[in-house]
């Protein structure tokens, strides 16, 4: 498909198409701590327990990143 393989057509997919989807789930997880009227601490709570997951993610691809490097 337009001199591209599967694997690189994959591998873009992956990496913008999950980053894409992260960011998304950080806004969704604003837009509930407003329409909560969290407040800050609640914000920060919310960030932290819902948004570890994505951490864990993105820190998995960068270790893989530096193991595969060296």
């Amino acid at each position: 498909m337009w001199g591209y393989s599967e694997e690189q057509i994959a591998q873009f997919g992956l990496t913008f198409g999950v980053s894409a989807f992260m960011l998304y789930m950080g806004f969704i997880i604003f837009q509930l701590a407003r329409e909560s009227k969290a407040g800050r601490f609640g914000t920060f709570v919310l960030f932290l327990a819902l948004g570890f997951g994505l951490l864990g993610f993105a820190a998995k691809g960068i270790i893989k990143y530096f193991i595969a490097g060296s």
